[in-house]
């Protein structure tokens, strides 16, 4: 696997007072996100790990993940590389209206959007009421949806999370950081520190992969932050969270597959 560039994107999210979301933006607001980053770029790199994925199917390396407890507030650190661009990767991340959380075994969404509201749109940022709802599964008998009450402010920078059931706080951040797959074979001793001297030293045909970093913080209201139901809802909430991000590597494996 290459090295990474000092580039990145980064996005952070915080805990804010929750607001109601029940109307559906109209589908032209779409169309507009698409002004806003490198068609052909993405065309270009879609057309390489298309025809690399015949060859030499990408492998996903597992991801790692680190959990520390203080005062009460769990931080979960999440590290994974996906089979796709930074700009598609964080488009999926983003996206309001579909869903790219497929569970594949199980043949159900992880991630499903209710509402949706556009508060705000200039340029490129724009500022959006979401609910979404995470399949939860509950002791392994059942499974639950939870709701997610978003502010996500866009920017291709900012989120901004609201209120989760069951959770005190629920805050974090993630970056999104490019991953030079072919730099070695392809551009030899010159090791490239952006995109740009990638393409140019790769002649145009460098895959170019993502890590995902996740600093997630999490507290249980009470009782639920008391054992056992605290070592409960820390081991799920973990789960969970992998099963949307492998999720995730599973849509990049489709979207490899496919021919555009």
């Amino acid at each position: 696997m290459g090295a990474k560039s000092k580039g990145s994107e980064n996005v952070e999210s915080k805990l804010v007072s929750e607001k109601d979301t029940n109307s559906n933006a109209p589908a032209n607001k779409r169309k507009k996100r698409k002004e806003h980053y490198d068609e052909k770029e993405e065309r270009i790199q879609h057309i390489l790990w298309h025809e690399e994925e015949k060859k030499h199917p990408w492998q996903n390396p597992p991801p790692k993940v680190k959990v520390t407890t203080k005062k009460g507030v769990y931080h979960m650190n999440l590290e994974m590389t996906i089979g796709a661009a930074p700009e598609l990767t964080y488009l999926w991340l983003i996206d309001s209206w579909g869903s790219h959380f497929y569970d594949e075994k199980k043949r159900r969404d992880l991630m499903k959007n209710i509402s949706i509201k556009v508060l705000t749109e200039d340029g490129p940022r724009r500022v959006i009421q979401v609910e979404k709802a995470v399949v939860y599964d509950f002791f392994s008998l059942t499974s639950i949806p939870i709701p997610l009450h978003l502010i996500v402010e866009e920017n291709e920078k900012d989120l901004t999370k609201e209120k989760v059931m069951l959770m005190k706080v629920f805050e974090g951040n993630y970056k999104l950081e490019p991953v030079y797959v072919d730099q070695e074979r392809l551009c030899k001793k010159r090791l490239p520190k952006s995109q740009e001297e990638y393409k140019k030293c790769s002649g145009g045909q460098g895959k170019i992969a993502t890590k995902l970093i996740i600093n997630q913080y999490f507290e249980p209201y009470p009782p639920f932050n008391l054992p056992p139901l605290s070592w409960y809802i820390r081991g799920n909430t973990i789960k969970t969270s992998k099963n949307l991000l492998n999720a995730l590597q599973d849509t990049a494996k489709i979207i490899r597959s496919t021919k555009g």
